[in-house]
């Protein structure tokens, strides 16, 4: 299900992991830790990296999450 518009908390990751995660604000049904899915040939690189931009500079996204992962984002 797609979200628009919405703020990242904070972003988690570790050096050579697929396992990077993301806070999201003002989503009801998503409050805790959700994991970014490696849903491209790259891994999480490019949807961690628009989550990480977006949490540095104060900027919204449009957020698609499905079974409690991130599997798209894009900047609002």
């Amino acid at each position: 299900m797609w979200y628009y518009g919405k703020n990242v908390r904070y972003v988690s990751s570790y050096v050579n992991s697929k396992l990077c995660h993301a806070i999201m604000k003002d989503i009801p049904d998503h409050t805790g830790w959700l994991r970014i899915a490696p849903t491209s040939t790259d891994g999480v690189t490019n949807v961690l990296a628009i989550l990480a931009e977006a949490n540095a500079n104060g900027q919204k996204v449009n957020i698609d999450i499905s079974s409690n992962q991130i599997t798209g984002v894009y900047k609002s």
